[in-house]
């Protein structure tokens, strides 16, 4: 089986490199132009990108930095996030960052009531590998503040999108349907594409071409591809680390609950325990009784209690 040129989009080196750079900044319009439905005047020709830092003080502990972070012509942020493991409360983190996206507009001090008016939009898009709302069917989700009564969308400044990749089920590109479709294809298959696959999905659509093309390792340079590796590495041994704290916190839980059900005194328990415990006993006996002295089954099940089926069982194996 020939190994794929491309890499895994959702490795978060890889994932910056395509919609966090400079030099790809065709690719993340292209993508918020897709996922968001833009059309018309709606749509996103310019984005800066900007720090992903949004709290300097979190950020020095490794927290609070989001993937891509970039700011259109009309002042929305909008964030971009690849979540590839599972994450409990996920979806407060992704309105954690949006809040703070929003309230950092204001800078530092005091802020005078006329200021408030002047504040953007924030739009966070989230493409997660994993389940997040296991009670929805469909892969792809959008949420925002309606009014409960006429579902009037007063309070515009918050959007949230959520791409759930283990919901998106095609993997025919002949069935493939809408550009959205083939940015989950990417997402969920990029790395195992091949060219005559990509050929296929990329027909008229140039900028995704781009994308594989800067998911295809030979464009790397060294020193990117060691990033890469390390990232890999380090989610390896998070995931390690993890199962480690899971099993480690099983067997605790399972001596407490053994400890604590042997001081309420289930009796039910102890006497299944005994009876099993008498039981293998006697299964012991048998076996040296048939095989080592040689005697028959009808005198070894009156010594034992034990049935002739079991004895039988007991000889074939």
């Amino acid at each position: 089986m020939a190994i794929s040129k491309f890499l895994n989009p959702k490795n978060d080196v890889a994932f910056k490199k395509i919609f966090g750079s400079e030099r790809n900044k065709d690719i993340i319009i292209h993508f918020i132009n897709d996922i968001l439905g833009l059309k018309g005047e709606e749509t996103i020709e310019y984005v800066e990108l900007i720090s992903t830092v949004q709290d300097p003080e979190i950020a020095s502990k490794k927290q609070s930095i989001v993937d891509v972070l970039c700011r259109d012509k009309r002042g929305v942020q909008i964030i971009v996030e690849m979540q590839a493991s599972p994450q409990q409360g996920f979806e407060k983190r992704a309105q954690y960052y949006a809040a703070k996206a929003y309230t950092q507009q204001l800078g530092s001090g005091k802020s005078e009531n006329g200021r408030y008016q002047n504040l953007k939009a924030v739009i966070f898009i989230a493409i997660c590998d994993y389940t997040l709302f296991p009670e929805k069917s469909a892969y792809w989700s959008e949420h925002k503040l309606l009014d409960q009564h006429n579902y009037q969308h007063d309070l515009k400044d918050f959007h949230f999108v959520f791409l759930e990749l283990p919901k998106f089920k095609k993997v025919d590109i002949e069935t493939l349907q809408g550009v959205i479709e083939k940015w989950c294809y990417f997402f969920k298959y990029g790395e195992n594409a091949t060219e005559k696959q990509v050929a296929v999905i990329t027909k008229n659509d140039p900028v995704i071409a781009k994308a594989y093309e800067a998911l295809n390792q030979f464009n790397w340079s060294e020193q990117d591809m060691l990033a890469y590796e390390r990232e890999i590495k380090r989610v390896m041994d998070n995931v390690a680390v993890e199962d480690y704290i899971k099993a480690h916190a099983w067997q605790e839980g399972m001596e407490k609950g053994i400890e604590k059900g042997i001081e309420k005194g289930m009796e039910k328990g102890k006497r299944e325990g005994i009876q099993q415990g008498e039981h293998n006993k006697a299964l012991h006996i048998a076996r040296n009784m048939l095989f080592q002295l040689g005697l028959g089954p009808q005198a070894v099940a009156q010594a034992t209690g034990l049935s002739e089926e079991e004895l039988r069982r007991l000889m074939e194996k």
